[in-house]
């Protein structure tokens, strides 16, 4: 039986993917003009309509009925089903997924994926390995429910303006951050985004980049990895593969990268570059 990968565009998948690949755009609203992620909204479009709003967009759930249209006609085609969705605890979409999938025993299996932008995406392309490897869909489910664990997203903040609007930092710490030029760096640990160091400026924020990918144990270079950056540009984000030689010579002949879309470019504006991989098999969070 063949099988479908469905994802959301959290995972900043393109439209056009794969054959086999179906990515549901989240939905974004500026104001109350209502857009669909990578189908009437692109990256580029929503940095320049985030750069020019006051306020922060919104983004709300996929709703069940969508994934369910999406299930019937999968299934109508002789298709089992993977679903690899954002983190549960990030949004309610992937409980959508379940709620839909519940006329789908056996036909239809949901991953949380507890990450987020290219994080999420790490595993959809790890999931399409196993899956052009000829495994079968519940064998892929148990490994990706295994190996999801390991997948570690890290970025690098240009700015706190935008935690700020979020109402995640207060006004007079975003001010004196922006005086001194603290850059912080975030991760998802447990499908929660958290911030786990911050340093003065941009060279030692990519100098600190590089120590939570050490103390992550490393990349495994065997697995899907990505570089992202947020933004109109990925200037920062060539400054800091620059500077990382290190990390990269010896492992691989280039690097993939990407831009990362609305769902995380909210909370984190624009100028900020991300590193997504699975760390060794013997590295646990």
């Amino acid at each position: 039986m063949s099988i479908r990968i469905v994802t959301d565009s959290a995972s900043d998948i393109p439209q056009d993917y794969r054959e086999d690949v179906t990515v549901l755009p989240m939905h974004v609203y500026f104001g109350e003009q209502e857009y669909l992620d990578g189908v009437n909204l692109s990256h580029r479009q929503f940095y320049e309509l985030l750069i020019e709003s006051e306020d922060l967009p919104k983004t709300s759930q996929i709703p069940p009925y969508e994934f369910e249209e999406v299930y019937e006609r999968a299934v109508a085609a002789g298709e089992q089903v993977i679903v690899i969705n954002i983190s549960s605890k990030l949004s309610g979409t992937c409980q959508s997924a379940r709620v839909a999938a519940q006329d789908y025993e056996g036909k239809v299996f949901v991953i949380d994926s507890l990450n987020a932008t290219l994080g999420e995406r790490c595993l959809v392309d790890y999931a399409l390995q196993l899956k052009d490897q000829g495994w079968e869909a519940e064998k892929i489910v148990k490994e990706l429910e295994q190996a999801k664990g390991r997948i570690r997203l890290l970025a690098l903040l240009d700015t706190l303006e935008y935690l700020k609007k979020g109402g995640r930092i207060s006004k007079s710490v975003a001010m004196v951050g922006g005086m001194l030029s603290i850059k912080p760096v975030i991760s998802v640990v447990d499908g929660e985004v958290v911030m786990v160091g911050k340093a003065r400026g941009s060279k030692n924020g990519n100098n600190l980049l590089v120590q939570e990918i050490g103390k992550a144990g490393g990349v495994d270079f065997d697995m899907p990895y990505y570089l992202g950056y947020s933004g109109l540009d990925d200037h920062l984000l060539q400054k800091y593969v620059a500077d990382s030689k290190a990390l990269w010579e010896g492992h691989v002949s280039h690097l993939d990268s990407t831009s990362v879309g609305g769902t995380i470019g909210t909370h984190v504006g624009p100028g900020a570059i991300a590193v997504m991989f699975f760390a060794p098999k013997d590295t646990e969070k």
